[in-house]
Formats: C-alpha cells, structure tokens, sequence
C-alpha cells in the first residue's frame, strides 16, 4: 500500500500510525522500522515500481521553441514562425532516442 500510493512522509506516518491501532496491526516498534526503510529508499523503491509498470518507450523529455525567420532568399519568408521540437523517447533504465520535428507556420 505505501508503495503504490507512493506517500509522502504525512500519508505514511498516517498510515502506520493506523496500522498500529488495528487490531492484530504491527507494534510501534516495526512501524519505526518501516517508516525509516521507507524515507531511506522511497525514490529507488518507486522508480522500480514504474520500470516494472512500463511495458514501451516512454517521453524522457521534450524541449520546444518557436523561431522568426531573420533571413531569407524570398522576402515573403522573412518573420516566418518555426517550431522546433525536440522529444526523447526510450524505456527506463536503457539509452533513448532523440527525434527533431521542425513545424512551418
């Protein structure tokens, strides 16, 4: 439970601090332990949630920008906007890709 929700340190000692006051729940003692496992390896923990969870390639990152025209051979395309946009695509843990899309306006 705590790691599918992913929960931030409130939710967890929420949660333990729950699971102590069930009946046949766990002692203080290992919800201390758990909530110190949790804090010391919540990042490692989810990222092997979300490798497992990821069957494709996946958007690592993406950059854009819109650019003017300065120059031209025709006057017609001078001020012309362009996007450029930049997508990295890969799966978790393995080298990506990187794919150029230039838009003409």
């Amino acid at each position: 439970s705590i790691a599918s929700a992913d929960m931030d340190l409130n939710q967890l000692e929420a949660f333990l601090t729950a699971q102590t006051k069930k009946q046949g729940g766990i002692t203080s003692d290992q919800a201390a332990v758990i909530a110190k496992f949790w804090k010391n390896h919540r990042v490692r923990i989810h990222e092997s949630l979300v490798n497992q969870s990821c069957w494709d390639n996946v958007l690592k990152n993406m950059n854009w920008r819109v650019d003017l025209k300065s120059q031209s051979r025709h006057v017609d395309q001078i001020n012309t906007p362009v996007a450029i946009v930049e997508m990295e695509l890969g799966k978790y843990g393995q080298n990506s890709s990187s794919l150029l899309y230039l838009v003409y306006f």
